[in-house]
């Protein structure tokens, strides 16, 4: 028998140790998530991308009366980023979310499904995406989305 040891590190940093890009994609998640549409969890999540050529795109929750109808924020950034610019590479996706008009203290995870999302998109360019989960009291750096999902579906 053979046992494989999956690990990772987590930087745990506060909102002045971001770097620039990362300060960027924070605020563009934060901005993001006050336009959400969430009317029946009242949970408003936000997300956006920063692409390798600097540009970044927004994505926010979409809920629907037909709950499995609705979108994760993160899925909606990173499908609005590949439709808008098909060439460029996601280099950062920075997580945001709010209740009841305040930000969470601790930052929020993707789900599963995009988890998912991101690890195929993370292979298909060939590139890490570094994340950044946003919490009043933290901010959680993870380097890829390996990280987050080591046993993804692959191709």
């Amino acid at each position: 028998m053979e046992n494989k040891i999956y690990s990772f590190e987590i930087e745990i940093l506060k909102e002045e140790e971001l770097d620039i890009d990362a300060r960027k994609a924070v605020e563009e998640a934060k901005k993001a998530s006050q336009n959400s549409y969430a009317p029946y969890s009242k949970f408003q999540v936000g997300a956006a991308v920063v692409l390798n050529d600097g540009k970044i795109v927004q994505g926010n929750n979409q809920e629907n009366i037909a709950y499995p109808s609705g979108l994760c924020a993160e899925r909606v950034a990173v499908f609005s980023a590949n439709a808008i610019y098909p060439k460029s590479a996601i280099r950062i996706l920075a997580i945001a979310a709010q209740t009841g008009g305040k930000f969470t203290e601790k930052p929020i995870t993707p789900c599963g499904s995009c988890r998912q999302v991101l690890s195929e998109t993370e292979i298909r360019q060939k590139a890490p995406i570094e994340i950044y989960l946003y919490g009043t009291k933290e901010i959680l750096h993870i380097h890829s989305v390996a990280d987050l999902l080591p046993l993804a579906f692959d191709f």
